[in-house]
């Protein structure tokens, strides 16, 4: 039973997805990678968008770098929510990547995270708050997991 699907455009960001991938996984949420591109596979990514419902998605996690148009085409193509993940870039370091991610237009809303292996978690994270919503047992993870990162916080000893 899938309710997160994650769609990276091209296969080289899988080593960033991972921190996602991973987490979904601790929670034991359902999810599906895909690898699809907003320029190269415009109509398989359109056509697996709108039939993404059918198959109980319900979040999209999008990965993309450069001109990372990713996010605001499935974004055009949904009512879902959709979170993009900016991808580090060699030429700009993924600042490229988060522009296009951030600057969507009026009506085409996405939630952007920060760039790279963080924006990967917090995109996980972000995804499963949104099925924690409606899904007590997911939020009673997510309270818990919270409560843990708290309390390594709070048992952090400094010896000087």
């Amino acid at each position: 039973m899938s309710k997160i699907s994650i769609i990276m455009g091209s296969q080289s960001d899988l080593e960033t997805v991972k921190e996602a991938i991973d987490l979904l996984k601790e929670f034991k949420v359902g999810f599906e990678v895909k690898v699809l591109s907003a320029h190269r596979t415009p109509k398989e990514l359109v056509k697996y968008v709108e039939e993404a419902p059918k198959k109980d998605i319900k979040v999209f996690i999008t990965a993309a770098g450069g001109a990372a148009a990713l996010a605001g085409v499935v974004a055009a193509h949904t009512i879902l929510p959709v979170i993009g993940i900016p991808m580090e870039t060699k030429s700009l370091r993924g600042l490229d990547s988060l522009l296009s991610t951030v600057q969507m237009p009026a009506g085409i809303p996405v939630a952007s995270m920060s760039i790279g292996k963080a924006g990967a978690k917090n995109a996980a994270l972000f995804a499963i708050e949104i099925l924690g919503v409606s899904d007590n047992k997911i939020g009673r993870k997510l309270l818990a997991y919270k409560k843990s990162m708290r309390l390594k916080v709070k048992n952090i000893k400094i010896k000087l």
